[in-house]
């Protein structure tokens, strides 16, 4: 159809295995290039936040940790080991659902996950290793946005995704952990649909959304694509962080 929104997205190859200290908007920059992606004003970047972490020095060992009694209680009931338990509520506000096999907590940054975000795939170390998420990751994807306009000259949206399961349905899915550059929620309230019934309630994760789509061409195991460059999205909105989709404890009806 003529003037059918299009969007397109490419997943940036030959991404190297990040280490501490990496300069992840160069690297991102130098492996388009090489791919014959030119980047563009408007165009959006969704990073896995596990080379974010990565190259935040976010790695631990289990070896340097020392369980508290609460720890040690907590990994009896779930099974798991009392070292990760304590790393968990670390990163934690409370624990929300515990049984075996599963810690369900409400992460810092206000979200509710399993295992506080806490990773041990796809990371060097074996077993012992553990790697965190970005201690800020709405400011780490301002940081990543600003090096790259200062890289390029042009004004690029980043969005910093991790994987969520949710507690109805199953499965995980891409969320948007932190975002630079784009909206993170649609505001359609008050707008009218087809039959021109005005829009009561209706907000869009649009960041979620973008996360999302990028997880398709990303993947979840040994792809090794941790970077999906979006063209097309609509960023005339007002720009918004992550945290603005995390939904106030006296409107959840589940907390």
């Amino acid at each position: 159809m003529r003037g059918a929104p299009k969007l397109v997205a490419w997943a940036i190859p030959d991404i190297p295995l990040i280490q501490a200290g990496a300069d992840i908007a160069a690297i991102i920059s130098s492996r388009a290039q090489a791919a014959g992606l030119r980047l563009q004003a408007g165009d959006a970047l969704v990073i896995a936040s596990k080379i974010v972490a990565k190259a935040e020095g976010r790695y631990t060992t289990l070896a340097s940790v020392c369980p508290s009694r609460e720890a040690e209680a907590l990994a009896q009931e779930t099974g798991k080991d009392p070292r990760l338990v304590a790393l968990i509520l670390s990163e934690s506000e409370r624990v929300s659902r515990k049984r075996k096999g599963v810690l369900v907590t409400e992460h810092r940054l206000g979200f509710v996950s399993a295992n506080a975000g806490i990773d041990q795939s796809n990371i060097e170390g074996g077993d012992d290793a553990a790697l965190l998420l970005p201690l800020d990751p709405d400011d780490s994807a301002w940081r990543i946005r600003a090096r790259l306009r200062q890289r390029l000259g042009v004004d690029l949206a980043v969005v910093i995704s991790d994987t969520h399961g949710r507690a109805f349905r199953v499965g995980n899915v891409g969320v948007a952990i932190g975002v630079s550059g784009l909206p993170s929620l649609q505001d359609l309230r008050g707008s009218r649909d087809l039959y021109g019934r005005v829009l009561e309630v209706t907000q869009v994760a649009y960041a979620d959304l973008v996360a999302s789509a990028a997880h398709l061409l990303g993947g979840e195991a040994d792809e090794g694509l941790p970077v999906v460059l979006i063209r097309g999205l609509d960023l005339r909105s007002a720009h918004g962080q992550a945290s603005d989709m995390i939904r106030a404890a006296e409107h959840d009806l589940y907390r």
